[in-house]
């Protein structure tokens, strides 16, 4: 097995995910899923292994929805998905077709040519009809369909910001009734994305949104790896680079450690120790993280914590987030929330206790904290807070 951070991964490679692989076909069977994830903890490789891998009964349809930026263009891309599906079986999307060609499209030589839409594009239809068409066809055959839809919640902050509040809520809206009016003859959805729902749907409510249109998904946490999983993941890229090193259980140990677990960077980890051309050790890994995170190039992406802050939760948010995780990643042990209000009320950051806790919700939400037992706060991944502290000067 070769190091490769970044790249797209061998699904036959893919290492300690079967488990929660098995959770998700277990959950699929009576209900969809939004995955809750981390970026760059391998849900995209999780979903594609799924796709790649059905268990029986279940037929699959992948779509990376991220170059969507209008709610046409998804349900174009989706009806293109479900037809290109259905006549590589020989079968048609009758249904969509029809109201297309009612439309105006047209058909040249077994090629269908999509009419050309005004300023209100029939997406609903377009949508509806092209999986109603799937799942009928999928029903004569005993078969389930599954669509796993990956970037959702960046493509509805898209069709927001391009085509307003309204489109995207009834986007959302559109999928749910879908769900709920085809779930009893196998539709399933699993929704993932690298920007959280929490964050799309709280945009929509301060728009007076009153819907719960993800309730019905089961959330579903992508963790990293754990110990196991992260040392033998390190070990095989370690014997696959053909890295020498005396002390082999030490090295994938401390691979594993600082890496939190991350396929990410220990691919990255490894590869650094292939281009060191020196012997694996436990200090080796460690001066070669360091010297990462102190990289300006910033080639593990670490600055994307910081500059997705007022991204997430808007300018007027931006300092007291900062204040937020200035004031954890400076102490060592975990801070609670008087003790974080009464530091950022002394530096005039923010002062009403409310809105601490409603961000620290989203914060924790959004990876970078978690909570003990006693409601006090920590950074969840100590690589980030050691990246935190060095990149903000604490």
């Amino acid at each position: 097995m070769k190091a490769n951070p970044g790249g797209q991964i061998d699904l036959n490679e893919v290492v300690g995910r079967n488990e929660i692989i098995k959770q998700i076909w277990d959950t699929i069977d009576r209900q969809s899923i939004r995955i809750n994830a981390e970026r760059r903890i391998g849900k995209t490789t999780i979903i594609k292994k799924l796709c790649a891998e059905p268990i029986s009964g279940w037929v699959p349809i992948f779509q990376d929805l991220e170059k969507c930026h209008t709610a046409e263009e998804f349900a174009t891309a989706v009806y293109q998905e479900v037809d290109g599906f259905l006549s590589a079986r020989q079968r048609t999307a009758r249904r969509v077709r029809d109201f297309l060609k009612a439309m105006g499209g047209t058909e040249v030589k077994g090629v269908f040519k999509l009419p050309t839409f005004g300023a209100q594009a029939p997406w609903k239809e377009i949508l509806t009809k092209a999986i109603e068409d799937l799942v009928e066809e999928r029903e004569k055959h005993d078969e389930r369909p599954l669509f796993l839809w990956d970037e959702v919640p960046y493509m509805l902050k898209s069709i927001s910001d391009r085509e307003g509040e309204p489109v995207a809520m009834e986007v959302l809206d559109t999928l749910r009734a879908l769900r709920q009016g085809l779930g009893d003859k196998g539709l399933r959805m699993i929704l993932t994305g690298s920007i959280g729902f929490h964050h799309v749907i709280h945009s929509l409510k301060r728009q007076s949104y009153a819907n719960s249109p993800l309730n019905d998904l089961y959330p579903l946490e992508v963790p990293p790896l754990d110990s196991a999983a992260a040392a033998e993941l390190a070990a095989k890229l370690i014997a696959g680079e053909l890295i020498p090193t005396k002390t082999p259980k030490a090295v994938v140990e401390a691979i594993a450690r600082i890496s939190d677990g991350f396929p990410f960077y220990i691919h990255h980890i490894v590869k650094a120790l292939k281009l060191a051309g020196r012997e694996a050790t436990p200090d080796a890994v460690e001066a070669i993280v360091s010297r990462q995170l102190r990289d300006s190039n910033d080639p593990w992406e670490l600055n994307h914590f910081r500059e997705r802050i007022p991204v997430y939760y808007g300018k007027d948010n931006e300092s007291a987030v900062l204040g937020i995780l200035d004031g954890i990643a400076a102490r060592q042990q975990p801070v609670s929330v008087n003790e974080l209000l009464a530091e950022l009320k002394g530096t005039g950051t923010l002062s009403d206790r409310e809105q601490l806790i409603g961000l620290l919700k989203l914060v924790e939400q959004d990876h970078y904290l978690s909570r003990d037992d006693h409601g006090s706060y920590q950074f969840r991944f100590p690589l980030l807070k050691r990246w935190w502290m060095l990149s903000r000067g604490l």
